[in-house]
């Protein structure tokens, strides 16, 4: 957003009750806006950010109906300025900053030869910089206060799938960022966990540009191909898809562990889906390895 963009506080009618305080990016619908509802009804002081101040209503209104207060405020993980403003202004209005809860994102459907190029590097810019960001800037309030950060990652940051090249590439650098964070955050008294989903029922979808006449008529050669990836893709939504709820569900109870995992995963299906690769499905024997680096010898 521009500087002439006012960062300003949306209330839903009053103050939200003195407690631990986390951000909470990408709150405008989808696993955002259910986790933001979810954590102040786990009783965290919540502040919910979104990029456009203009796209509130849906989020207070399901605070309304929920009876929850949530402290809204524009928040774009695009602009480093922006993030600097939101994080700062938290700090001098509560004085801490307990967790940081890493959700905006987009999708991105697209083959690297016919893909667009702007397009690649945006899906890139808000899906890994903008967790970069995010964390930089609230590390320092973390480790005074020995917090926590969660970053919703996907199934896709540890299994590369086809049309999915901007998307994954960024997934995968995010849990690359984080995995290897996550040894000195922990030496600081700041745990990090990644919380990977497959399919969510969600606005993301639709955001992800996976609206086939218009992604068969940019397909060229791999017109065929992208065809039955995209019907097997909304086969798979609508027979693996979670509701974004109880992603949120997931999330939330990762910011109420005493010690939680480096990796958590969102179901049955995206555990399984995962433990294709990742043998060590909850990151405790990395966590291990990697640590016994910065110990004493």
């Amino acid at each position: 957003m521009k500087d002439n963009v006012m960062t300003q506080a949306f209330p839903t009618g009053r103050a939200p009750e003195a407690g631990p305080v986390v951000v909470i990016t990408g709150t405008s619908s989808g696993i955002g806006l259910a986790s933001a509802i979810a954590a102040a009804q786990a009783g965290w002081t919540t502040v919910a950010t979104l990029r456009d101040p203009l796209r509130t209503a849906k989020l207070l209104q399901a605070a309304a109906e929920a009876e929850v207060s949530l402290d809204v405020r524009q928040l774009d993980v695009t602009d480093e300025r922006s993030v600097s403003r939101c994080i700062q202004s938290v700090i001098d209005d509560y004085g801490r900053l307990d967790a940081l809860v890493n959700n905006a994102g987009a999708g991105h459907v697209g083959t690297v030869e016919t893909d667009d190029m702007q397009a690649f590097r945006a899906t890139v810019e808000v899906n890994f910089y903008g967790v970069v960001r995010t964390t930089r800037e609230a590390l320092p309030h973390l480790r005074a206060s020995h917090g926590r950060i969660v970053t919703l990652s996907s199934v896709g940051g540890v299994v590369g799938q086809p049309f999915n090249e901007a998307y994954c590439a960024a997934k995968f650098a995010v849990e690359g960022f984080t995995e290897a964070l996550a040894p000195v955050a922990a030496a600081v008294d700041v745990s990090v966990t990644l919380v990977e989903p497959g399919a969510v029922n969600s606005e993301f979808v639709a955001n992800a540009g996976l609206e086939p006449s218009r992604l068969m008529a940019d397909a060229g050669p791999y017109r065929d191909i992208l065809s039955r990836y995209v019907a097997r893709t909304m086969e798979k939504f609508g027979s693996n898809a979670q509701p974004a709820a109880e992603v949120a569900k997931v999330l939330v109870d990762v910011l109420g562990m005493p010690n939680p995992p480096l990796r958590v995963q969102t179901s049955a299906w995206s555990e399984q889906f995962v433990g294709h690769k990742l043998a060590d499905a909850d990151g405790a024997a990395v966590m291990s390895l990697t640590s016994g680096w910065l110990a004493d010898a």
